[in-house]
């Protein structure tokens, strides 16, 4: 019961963040002890010279001797007049100021003016006509189906927000309309998610975790628990996939057959049941999942201190390695010269604990130490291979516009709409990561999609589309 009532306390008063501070006795002085720790005496004095670098410049900083903008943003002059009464001054210079400013919406309507043409000869009326659209029929442009997209799965602003905002501005759009805008794009840019799909499952290491959604009516009232089942490949691309439970049978058909490497994930017993049966897939497990074993265990058993210290000195390894570059055969050395010996000593200790009398079968440290003895081969894996993360907190960070997005349109009402968000998120969220703009990107996949030879799809994926087409991107009209 106070194991319990501890985990509500912090639930509802402590901190989410699962950052370890270790902190040095010989630094942090004890306030309720008597003695306090001596001050060193101080011996002679020598000048020391030295250099030190500048503070960082904030390019994107705003302050009071002026504002920071690029050449791409909308600039409208303004011209001040001199005051009345000084027609016989001169003037010799002129000074600027900047103001930011903002619409009350950004939004324009294309007016297309396209004449008719007479016949002379027969009389024969015919029509210019307007320029292709995305949508045949539609009246709305790229633009505006690429900033309905952007503005609900980057900024997670649901589609009756922007119905709001639209009549705002002065036009009247129904959210239906909107929702259709959604559809008919997703159902375009669904073969490009199927390619990058197909790319990620090509590569050697493969991260998957599961996230929830309410998606579909399970009856009066209630929403249908489905998942996401995000995979991050080792080119810094994300697929989300849909799937109505949480069943291991969507694994099996996510992969089958067609990724061969190794298999970084969670706990969660469907994948080592998984791999178990698959002779090509090596099985690594997280230890950031595992840390947090321990890390619930503070509140009643200092021993879990240790445990996090000495996992803490295996990342500060990782950070080093990283910040040294290594790759290959001279990552794969690092990591058993400096990590290993790491690892086998966490097991040790591990096993001591083990033989504690002192901890009841339900005790959290306990439960944290099963945990680790289950899965030490999986938790070995990344020693071998240097391609291999330690944890999957690069998918964790990549997966995080689900919840995120959950918190503000809070479901999906059909199990369409979450394949949708599916298709929709596995390229926004690979825009970030490959550092595209995703505005641009949508505004020239979706006039490209329609000419472009569909056994080259995979150039159209945020990847290689930065490489081909991110110099000369199609424009909107409104930007022409």
């Amino acid at each position: 019961m106070r194991r319990q009532l501890a985990w509500f306390k912090r639930q509802l008063f402590g901190e989410k963040s699962e950052r370890h501070h270790i902190l040095d006795p010989a630094v942090q002085v004890n306030l309720f002890e008597a003695t306090a720790t001596p001050v060193p005496e101080q011996g002679e004095r020598e000048r020391i010279s030295y250099t030190r670098s500048k503070g960082k410049n904030r390019d994107d900083a705003a302050n009071d001797t002026g504002l920071r903008f690029d050449d791409s943003v909308p600039r409208r002059v303004i011209e001040v007049p001199p005051p009345a009464g000084c027609a016989t001054d001169e003037v010799v210079a002129t000074r600027t100021t900047f103001r930011l400013a903002q619409r009350r919406a950004g939004y324009e309507v294309l007016e297309y003016r396209h004449p008719v043409l007479k016949d002379r000869s027969s009389g024969a009326l015919t029509s210019v006509p307007a320029p292709r659209n995305v949508f045949e029929g539609s009246v709305f442009d790229v633009s505006f189906a690429a900033g309905v997209l952007v503005d609900k799965f980057c900024y997670h602003l649901p589609l009756y927000r922007q119905s709001q905002r639209l009549s705002q501005a002065g036009i009247q759009v129904a959210r239906s309309s909107l929702t259709a805008v959604v559809a008919r794009t997703a159902a375009l840019l669904e073969p490009i998610a199927r390619a990058q799909l197909t790319h990620v499952l090509s590569g050697g290491v493969l991260a998957m975790d599961e996230t929830p959604i309410k998606a579909g009516r399970k009856g009066p009232g209630k929403m249908h628990q489905a998942y996401f089942w995000p995979l991050y490949g080792d080119s810094d691309e994300i697929c989300f996939t849909f799937s109505p439970s949480r069943a291991g049978a969507h694994i099996e058909r996510t992969l089958a057959d067609r990724f061969h490497g190794v298999l970084l994930t969670d706990g969660y017993a469907a994948y080592e049941k998984y791999a178990a049966g698959q002779p090509q897939i090596t099985h690594a497990q997280c230890w950031s999942h595992m840390r947090r074993q321990f890390e619930r265990a503070l509140e009643t058993d200092p021993a879990a201190r240790e445990a996090l210290a000495q996992i803490g000195q295996l990342y500060a390894q990782e950070q080093s390695i990283r910040e040294r570059g290594l790759h290959g055969a001279d990552k794969r050395h690092a990591r058993r010269e400096q990590c290993a010996p790491l690892v086998r000593a966490f097991w040790e200790w591990c096993d001591a604990q083990l033989q504690r009398m002192d901890l009841e079968p339900r005790h959290p440290l306990l439960k944290a130490l099963g945990y680790v003895r289950e899965r030490q081969p999986a938790l070995a894996v990344f020693l071998e291979h240097p391609d291999v993360p330690i944890d999957t907190n690069h998918l964790e960070r990549g997966l995080r516009a689900i919840p995120m997005g959950r918190r503000n349109w809070l479901f999906c009402w059909s199990e369409v709409g979450a394949a949708h968000v599916a298709t929709i998120q596995t390229l926004l969220v690979t825009c970030r990561l490959q550092g595209v703009d995703p505005t641009t990107y949508l505004v020239d996949v979706l006039q490209r999609v329609g000419m472009h030879p569909a056994a080259r799809v995979e150039e159209l994926t945020p990847r290689r589309w930065k490489a081909l087409f991110n110099d000369a991107p199609l424009r909107s009209d409104i930007e022409r």
